[in-house]
């Protein structure tokens, strides 16, 4: 087999496992107030479980850094990846609170493993197209978290049991994410330089990495303010109809999808940086909509420019902390990868608190600001010798490919 075709191949396994992971999610998230009635969990109860598996998938992203220097990357989401199918599986089968407990724990030590596992794996092939491909790896999870939310309304609408909606999905993808794992490619598997083992981040590295650690939380501030607030925002903000407030969501995730479908031709014309800050002003300029809104179709137009400014902010940013440190992408990604958590442990709380305290359009502009620290950091997400300086620090074999700007590729 050619070196081409394996990478085409895993880059079709790997974008498959995005589509995956994007179905798996939704069908948890967006059956939370049926999993809280069938285990008869209190609301006071509720946070403690929701908070709970970011706070593992964190933990797990800090022991997979450790597991990929004793086993590849591609091993570890081969693995957790059909982990998370079964624990979703199994949140719909338990009977008692202890088991829905268990479950739940499973899914977020094991997503913790897949979400790091994926997106080393996505840098590392990005590096070796020498173009930009990671929004199109994400553009599959949305993708995914489309239809994963299509398939929990229709178990909603139709009365299904947990276990009966989640069962056909088990049954198929698992199988299928197995036989596609045979395809991912490794680091070790590029044409690099012989005997160029994973580094660590160094003296000082991870305060390089800060800046993306920050913008990476102020990213998915502003993702969780969406999914957790946009419904309620709508309906008791802006007066619209119950069935009129479930649109938004569904509205950003497709210009999700869109925006990233598209975005690594933007990358690549205009570079990353242009497009990150592009993409910031966007989402900048959706929560301020939001936030001044006078009816529902402004409150729309609001939550579309979110869908496409936010959306090209975190593929961009595991890209980049790859290209900050290329030989010690995965240590740089599983670490980014916390913040992912931290951003989603924060968001909500501290919209509703916000909301609660002073107004809920008031608290709309606490998102937007914190997104908008991205424009202070966007020399981050550009290349390497643009921002130290070609000798800087570089070791053997070290060179940093422009994805940013094009290259030679498949």
């Amino acid at each position: 087999m050619t070196d081409d075709v394996r990478l085409r191949r895993g880059r079709g396994a790997l974008g498959f496992s995005f589509f995956v992971q994007g179905v798996t999610f939704a069908l948890l998230v967006t059956r939370i107030p049926a999993i809280q009635d069938r285990y008869g969990i209190s609301d006071g109860l509720l946070p403690v479980f929701l908070a709970a598996v970011p706070v593992l998938a964190g933990v797990a992203s800090v022991g997979t850094e450790h597991l990929v220097k004793r086993v590849a990357p591609s091993v570890v989401l081969r693995w957790a990846q059909p982990l998370v199918l079964l624990s979703l599986l199994g949140v719909g089968a338990g009977e008692r609170l202890w088991h829905v407990a268990v479950a739940l724990g499973a899914f977020g030590l094991s997503v913790g493993a897949l979400d790091a596992s994926m997106n080393m794996l996505g840098v590392s092939l990005q590096r070796a197209y020498g173009r930009s491909i990671m929004l199109g790896f994400h553009a599959a999870y949305s993708l995914g978290g489309i239809l994963g939310a299509s398939a929990a309304w229709y178990g909603a609408h139709a009365h299904l049991g947990l276990f009966v909606s989640y069962l056909p999905a088990v049954a198929v993808l698992a199988p299928l994410v197995l036989l596609g794992s045979r395809s991912y490619v490794d680091r070790t598997d590029r044409k690099e330089p012989a005997g160029l083992p994973e580094k660590g981040l160094g003296a000082g590295g991870f305060r390089l990495l800060l800046p993306l650690c920050l913008v990476m939380a102020c990213a998915y501030i502003g993702d969780s303010t969406v999914a957790n607030w946009s419904a309620k925002y709508l309906q008791d903000v802006l007066g619209s109809s119950e069935q009129t407030a479930t649109v938004p969501y569904n509205v950003y995730m497709v210009t999700t999808l869109v925006g990233r479908a598209v975005g690594d031709l933007g990358v690549r014309r205009f570079g990353a940086v242009a497009v990150v800050r592009c993409g910031t002003l966007l989402a900048a300029a959706g929560f301020a909509v939001v936030a001044a809104a006078p009816g529902v179709g402004a409150g729309m137009l609001g939550f579309t420019l979110l869908g496409i400014g936010l959306c090209v902010i975190v593929p961009q940013t595991f890209a980049a902390a790859g290209r900050l440190f290329p030989g010690a992408s995965d240590t740089a990604v599983a670490r980014l990868n916390i913040f992912n958590y931290v951003g989603f442990l924060i968001g909500s709380p501290l919209v509703g608190a916000i909301g609660d305290a002073w107004t809920y359009r008031g608290a709309m502009l606490v998102p937007m600001l914190l997104v908008l620290i991205t424009l202070f950091h966007a020399r981050s997400f550009g290349p390497r010798e643009a921002r130290y300086g070609v000798d800087h620090e570089r070791r053997a074999g070290d060179r940093a490919v422009d994805v940013g700007r094009g290259g030679n590729g498949v």
